[in-house]
């Protein structure tokens, strides 16, 4: 299994990106999208019972798998350094669990852990953690050898933003790497910046 992953500005772009990786036969528990809610864009009365799962550290994954695709899971939880997130999938169980692990028994964890854990490197894993801080989505699939070079082709659409240029702007600002002791962007903040 390889991981391969896909940064957008837009969620509808992202959105796109799920199905067409659902359609190519990558299954549903093997996708994640991690998308900021700091406008509160994605509403639910109640967390869902992918949400609920995430924060035990269950797999969202499991709870999504069935016919309706993964994203008839998403629920809204808090990503430390990030905020709040409209999250679905393996990735952001992960996530979450590693910082229940890291509260508890000091091991490093949250979104960078779970993204590096799964074969990221850390150089592009802060850029994706920063790039939903700053209002991105955030869509990764775990693809079997067969399926991976279709993953890439449809996480390297031209929707999607340029990994190495985007750390280079945020570079540009004085940036050097994700830091999920910092605050969340606001509405506004987070619409402004790259």
């Amino acid at each position: 299994m390889r991981t391969v992953s896909g940064l957008y500005d837009n969620y509808d772009d992202a959105q796109d990106a799920v199905g067409e990786l659902e359609a190519s036969g990558i299954p549903s528990s093997d996708i994640s999208i991690v998308a900021n809610n700091s406008e509160d864009w994605y509403e639910s009365d109640e967390p869902s019972e992918a949400a609920e799962d995430a924060g035990t550290g269950a797999g969202i994954g499991a709870v999504v798998g069935g016919a309706g695709g993964l994203l008839t899971g998403l629920g809204v939880m808090a990503i430390p350094g990030v905020g709040p997130v409209v999250a679905a999938g393996w990735l952001a169980a992960t996530a979450v669990g590693a910082v229940a692990g890291a509260a508890v028994g000091g091991a490093t964890g949250g979104i960078i852990g779970a993204l590096t854990d799964s074969g990221v490197s850390e150089q592009d894993a802060n850029v994706y953690a920063e790039g939903v801080r700053r209002g991105g989505t955030l869509v990764t699939a775990r693809a079997s050898d067969d399926l991976a070079p279709e993953a890439e082709r449809i996480l390297g659409q031209s929707t999607a933003v340029d990994v190495a240029s985007r750390r280079r702007d945020y570079e540009a600002e004085g940036w050097t790497a994700f830091d999920p002791a910092a605050p969340a962007y606001t509405p506004g903040e987070a619409r402004r910046v790259p």
